[in-house]
């Protein structure tokens, strides 16, 4: 019926220099429904999100709300009528409490101008008690885990009693236990009758959770089904143009001699507590755990980016110090960060910048300047071999999808030869068919010899990427399991262990 329509974007059009981000686009969504909107990296859904919620400015095309049509001129316009999104980005004011950033933009006020704490305590208290969430609204914002600060941006979305609301790559930073909870979330907002457009890569989660599903690919719309029509090589054929055989590449890698060593790895300021394990030249290791586990944290006490209060970590036989990102690198350690914006890019910065930024030392010319022929064709290989879809190396990074703003970081550390590559999330809020390139990158760096550490919160990808994979649980090692023969149970059990 055409009253169940709530939202109509129609032949929406977007084009940036050299770019056509979007050709005669449509979606359709109905009130009291989940609408999945699919697509590799780049195929432009973000882009027609931010269209519909006020952030660019679409070139041609018309959207309908409830009948009415609209072109919000901002967020704040959006919001202000009936349309929300969390963003795969967290974009917060990580200073400021956890209320001050619920209500930021519209405190309530006594007498127009005071801020009223107590209302606006109240109300904070409210919304996370209807949504189920345990966070203290006093927290300074920058002091919870990424998967909390995420529930604190869709209690936010939700709090505008919006009749639209965007979820944007919602579970790449949520454990399984929270993911549950925001399906209960939205199960809950359907219910009362708000449209819910659910982006995400994750197809398990499309299939579980969403009512209609519209896939793009390369700016257009490709089409538009009921989810319960679809299955996983459905939507993949649909999503990349062709068949993809098998999720993960075969692993043709050989581990040989023993490379890295850890010893005692203990943190000064989290709970990392006595880790040691060892890592072969040519072998994939995951880390897996719950979050919190120390997954992250054992990487970045590795790379010296957090204080180690003790252990000893050795390549090769010899002891390395690692006390900083420059003692690491020169080492040859490379860290892939879990937040890539926060701390993997130069949003304001090209392509080519963000390329070269680590291995500017071999781009000197006569130990003086440096050359704009070397660094321009370094970026062209990492472009070319990652598959970056960019018009020129002088695009801004943060113009580009989060998927490759990924493989630029990724281009980034390989022109710095590591020996030892620590990935943390390396396929968080990339689609299926870059995961695969990027797990087939993994495999053929360790058939070059590279150690290679992973961190994923995906133990399907886990067990279909690595040979080793050591299992976390409250800062401390509890155990590692054979990926060939491993089940995901065996991984949970072990994760438990200290939680």
């Amino acid at each position: 019926m055409e009253s169940d329509v709530l939202l109509q974007m129609t032949d929406v059009c977007k084009s940036f220099p050299g770019v056509k981000a979007l050709d005669h686009v449509s979606l359709t969504v109905r009130r009291g429904t989940v609408h999945a909107l699919m697509g590799e990296n780049g195929a432009g859904k973000s882009t027609l999100m931010k269209c519909l919620f006020g952030i660019y400015f679409k070139d041609e095309g018309t959207t309908l709300l409830e009948g009415r049509e609209v072109n919000f001129k901002s967020s704040k316009d959006a919001l202000e009528n009936g349309v929300a999104m969390v963003h795969q980005e967290l974009n917060q004011a990580l200073k400021r409490s956890v209320m001050d950033n619920l209500w930021l933009g519209r405190y309530p006020t006594t007498g127009g101008f005071i801020v009223n704490e107590h209302a606006m305590l109240q109300e904070t208290k409210r919304v996370f008690e209807e949504l189920e969430i345990d966070v203290d609204p006093h927290q300074i914002m920058s002091t919870l885990p990424v998967s909390k600060r995420q529930m604190v941006e869709i209690a936010k979305a939700v709090s505008y009693n919006a009749k639209i609301i965007v979820f944007d790559e919602p579970t790449s930073s949520l454990t399984e236990e929270e993911v549950e909870h925001l399906f209960r979330i939205i199960n809950m907002l359907r219910d009362k009758g708000c449209g819910i457009i659910y982006i995400s890569h994750k197809m398990a989660e499309i299939l579980r959770i969403s009512d209609d599903v519209t896939v793009m690919r390369d700016g257009q719309w490709v089409d538009t089904r009921p989810a319960a029509e679809l299955d996983n090589a459905t939507l993949i054929k649909l999503m990349v143009g062709r068949e993809l055989g098998s999720q993960f590449p075969p692993k043709t890698n050989e581990p040989g001699e023993v490379y890295l060593e850890v010893e005692g790895l203990t943190a000064q300021y989290s709970a990392l507590k006595d880790v040691s394990f060892t890592a072969r030249k040519g072998e994939i290791v995951g880390l897996a755990g719950l979050d919190g586990s120390g997954r992250t944290e054992t990487l970045e006490n590795i790379f010296g980016v957090a204080t180690r209060h003790s252990g000893v970590i050795k390549l090769g036989g010899k002891t390395v110090k690692n006390k900083n990102s420059r003692q690491s690198i020169k080492a040859g350690f490379a860290l892939l960060t879990e937040e890539r914006r926060a701390t993997g890019i130069f949003g304001i910065r090209n392509i080519r910048d963000n390329t070269v930024i680590s291995s500017l030392k071999k781009h000197l010319k006569a130990h003086i300047c440096l050359s704009e022929k070397s660094m321009h064709e370094d970026t062209k290989w990492a472009i070319e071999a990652m598959r970056i879809k960019t018009p020129n190396q002088e695009e801004k990074i943060r113009s580009l999808s989060g998927g490759n703003q990924q493989k630029v970081i990724l281009g980034r550390w390989l022109l710095t030869s590591p020996e030892v590559l620590l990935l943390d999330e390396p396929t968080r809020g990339i689609d299926v068919g870059a995961k695969y390139e990027i797990y087939q990158l993994i495999i053929d760096l360790a058939n070059e010899g590279k150690t290679v550490l992973m961190v994923s919160s995906e133990m399907p990808e886990l067990l279909g990427v690595c040979d080793r994979i050591l299992v976390m649980s409250g800062g401390r090692l509890a155990g590692e399991v054979d990926a060939r023969t491993a089940t995901q149970e065996e991984i949970m059990t072990l994760a438990a262990k200290f939680a």
